[in-house]
């Protein structure tokens, strides 16, 4: 159970990171970003080199949250 919570804060984490470079690069991306999913993979597409990082902790926190619901999951057999 501690995986998942601990791939949940790193998944928002990376979220936060997220929209933080959609807000530097103008406040438009990032209120696009904010409110809008679409808007949020056309940034990601446009501006890779400034958004793959934040991308990438949000994968990985799902990756943690994956894995620890495969551990927590009871085993019936």
């Amino acid at each position: 159970m501690l995986l998942i919570y601990l791939g949940l804060a790193v998944f928002i984490i990376g979220g936060i990171g997220f929209l933080i470079t959609a807000f530097k690069n103008s406040i438009l991306w990032g209120l696009g970003c904010l409110l809008l999913y679409p808007v949020s993979i056309i940034f990601l597409i446009l501006n890779w080199n400034d958004a793959k990082n934040p991308f990438l902790l949000q994968l990985l926190g799902i990756g943690i949250m994956l894995v620890g619901s495969v551990f927590s999951s009871p085993t019936h057999i």
